[in-house]
């Protein structure tokens, strides 16, 4: 089984296997006329289950015929124009040539010994991000597996200033003290990097919106102000830059000013917003970012990079302390002072791919501005959408998109109850999701059942989303059509 290691002696085979396998992804990219299939559980289920893993094929031609039908063929495309669903992007072609790469050449960037060039290269995509905020000279950062991860970092490090004594706290580390801020519509991870950090997920503070799904500052230093005079400490606030429903950014010098003022950590989720630190046009909806501890960005999300892609900032680089264990097999302690660059001395990982070629390669090919300017198409085309939405009387939509999200729901004319109206949401969009004609997203607005779009393809058109709502309002009469004949 030699034959199947990669090495000098089987470069070749190597080369025709990955060559074919690309073919066979490139013929479906072509072919594919849809996001999906249409596929249920039930029915893929038992082609991956007659699968036996202890019979192998022998070679990969074989392998690929048979991915066809385990995977390829039922995948859900990104790329397709019509895909309209999750935070998930088509990705650049300098990205994907980098995933080839560091997969074939499989550094660990936990290392410098284990990475070489590869460490110098992360570091480097730390300092331009970091550049982009607007971090001064003592910022650092390290790449991670996505935003719940960077998010779980950020907060370790935020508890971990606090027990130390920030914003005035001394005595013992009484951790059922602190307190996280973040509004109703931040990610789901801050209440669970909470319960993870020993907090508990009570410990997070949720402060309503207003009207347009930014946290309400008022509201926010109000709930600062009662967590002082309760003998509370207010560990960190957490600001979102691009909410996951409806791509909202908190008001973030307010945010900043506050936080200096109570002492507390903040930190920017930017998972979905980060793409604005290279749009040429919108670089200033991220004001205030700058002054931040620590941001969250995405490059798998708006950044247009393959899964994954993320990392975590920091505007104090001493603070990555936090992580820090020195082991003598991997990075003792005299590395340190022989300044040998190991990356394992700020992560929460240790084996850990090296994904920060693929941002390498996509700015040395295409630019920063390349990437904003996808970005930038994307937001156009939210703006787009919303008048569509806007004009027709089928629909409601929630709120005027900040970047590229759109919320929204079918409203019947004939009166119906809001729970009938809610089930016809709900079902037309688990509809089109069967026919494999489109694929869009769904969430709750105050209790009530909506729909999504979440906008990240620059070569989805207005076209396409009429047609989408033209397919959704049809599945919704449908329904409604036959609820009324049943009741």
């Amino acid at each position: 089984m030699r034959s199947h290691l990669l090495n000098d002696a089987t470069a070749e085979s190597y080369r025709r296997s990955v060559t074919e396998g690309v073919e066979r992804v490139a013929d479906k990219l072509a072919a594919t006329r849809g996001p999906f299939t249409g596929v249920t559980p039930a029915e893929l289920a038992p082609v991956i289950d007659a699968v036996d893993l202890d019979k192998p094929l022998g070679d990969a031609s074989a392998a690929l015929d048979e991915l066809e039908s385990v995977y390829l063929r039922d995948a859900v495309y990104f790329h397709h124009p019509r895909y309209l669903g999750h935070l998930n992007c088509p990705v650049v072609i300098p990205a994907v040539l980098g995933e080839a790469v560091l997969s074939a050449v499989n550094s660990s960037l936990d290392t410098w010994d284990q990475s070489a060039g590869g460490t110098l290269i992360e570091r480097k995509l730390v300092d331009w991000t970091n550049g982009r905020i607007g971090f001064g000279p003592d910022a650092d950062g390290v790449f991670t597996s996505g935003g719940s991860q960077s998010n779980l970092q950020a907060l370790l490090l935020a508890r971990e200033e606090a027990t130390a004594g920030r914003g005035g706290w001394e005595g013992p580390a009484d951790l059922s003290r602190l307190r996280i801020f973040s509004s109703e519509c931040s990610h789901f991870s801050v209440q669970k990097s909470a319960k993870l950090l020993g907090l508990g997920m009570d410990a997070v503070i949720s402060i309503p919106v207003d009207r347009d799904k930014r946290m309400q500052s008022v509201v926010l230093a109000a709930e600062l102000e009662a967590c002082r005079a309760e003998g509370l400490v207010p560990m960190a606030i957490v600001a979102t830059a691009g909410t996951t429903d409806f791509g909202s950014i908190d008001p973030l010098p307010e945010i900043a000013a506050l936080a200096a003022e109570y002492g507390a950590w903040m930190h920017v989720d930017a998972a979905y917003g980060c793409g604005l630190l290279a749009s040429p046009t919108r670089r200033h909806l991220l004001d205030g970012i700058e002054r931040a501890d620590s941001v969250t960005v995405d490059f798998h999300k708006s950044f247009f990079q393959p899964v994954s892609s993320s990392a975590i900032l920091v505007r104090d680089g001493a603070t990555l302390r936090h992580a820090t264990y020195h082991a003598d097999y991997l990075n003792p302690a005299r590395t340190v002072a022989e300044r040998i660059p190991n990356q394992v001395d700020k992560s929460l990982q240790t084996t850990r791919r090296f994904d920060a070629l693929k941002l390498w390669m996509t700015l040395r090919v295409m630019g920063a501005d390349g990437v904003g300017g996808l970005f930038d198409e994307v937001c156009d085309l939210a703006a787009e959408g919303f008048a569509l939405l806007a004009a027709d009387p089928r629909y409601e939509v929630v709120v005027e998109p900040r970047i590229s999200t759109l919320v929204y729901r079918y409203v019947p004319a004939a009166a119906a109850s809001p729970e009938d109206v809610d089930r016809a949401n709900l079902h037309a969009r688990k509809a089109l999701f069967a026919s494999g004609e489109a694929v869009v997203a769904g969430t709750k607005v105050d209790g009530r059942q909506y729909l999504k779009f979440t906008l990240l393809n620059p070569e989805t058109t207005a076209a396409d989303i009429a047609a989408v709502l033209d397919l959704i309002a049809g599945y919704a009469e449908q329904y409604l059509g036959e609820t009324l004949v049943h009741a």
